[in-house]
């Protein structure tokens, strides 16, 4: 199907449900068998325009939880093409809350929302003003390699520098999943560029070059730049 396509559906997905009931987008959407909203650029960027973001945001207090995935995977989409309108309507908040929800998957795709949306400084801002790093570093912890990845990822994003989030991060590097141990080595590496950071993670540069030889050439590389600049004097 057409992307112009795609952005009509998405376009209309709001006062469909409404009208025809919250069972009423996913037989649609299965009979077309089209991908998934955030999956394109162009769709994400046409929600956007529309404004449609608020009323996403807000679908999630509401929604079953089916719903629920459907909107935070496209509400990811959006926050990677402008998160400005998400922050000014309690997105963060609201995301903050579905950290915290029994059901893996909302879990997972909300700490991946939380990760698009701590990428420019206003988001960093919000996640902090809204205390949202004690539940990401929680999710560290999570039985859920996925969620512990997407948690990692968002601390990376907000960059933020405390001892707890070191103390939590610090075993994740040596993860049996190599996206963990990427997103967990990236942190670190943020957390490292602020002098408290790297005088804590100073005398922990042996479990970085541990994974100098990862089995994962990702992970190895982002292990190197770890290194450099954990090491680096002015």
């Amino acid at each position: 199907m057409p992307v112009a396509s795609l952005a009509r559906i998405s376009a209309q997905f709001l006062p469909a449900q409404t009208l025809l009931g919250p069972g009423a987008l996913p037989p649609l959407t299965h009979g077309l068998r089209i991908p998934p909203l955030s999956s394109s650029v162009q769709v994400a960027a046409g929600i956007v325009e529309s404004g449609l973001v608020s009323p996403l945001v807000q679908k999630l207090k509401t929604e079953k939880e089916d719903i629920q995935e459907l909107i935070l995977d496209t509400l990811t989409g959006c926050l990677r093409v402008q998160a400005s309108e998400a922050l000014a309507t309690g997105s963060v908040f609201i995301l903050k809350e579905k950290l915290r929800d029994p059901s893996r998957a909302i879990r997972c795709k909300a700490a991946e929302a939380l990760m698009a949306i701590s990428i420019p400084l206003e988001g960093k801002n919000m996640v902090f003003k809204e205390n949202v790093f004690p539940d990401l570093v929680n999710l560290l912890e999570d039985d859920d390699s996925e969620v512990r990845a997407n948690a990692a990822g968002a601390l990376m994003n907000s960059a933020v520098t405390t001892q707890e989030a070191i103390d939590y991060l610090l075993p994740l590097i040596h993860d049996g999943k190599s996206k963990v141990r990427l997103y967990a080595i990236k942190a670190l590496t943020m957390l490292s560029e602020a002098p408290e950071g790297r005088l804590v993670l100073l005398k922990h540069v042996p479990e970085f070059r541990k994974h100098l030889d990862d089995s994962n050439a990702t992970v190895q590389r982002a292990a190197q730049i770890a290194i450099q600049v954990i090491e680096w004097k002015p």
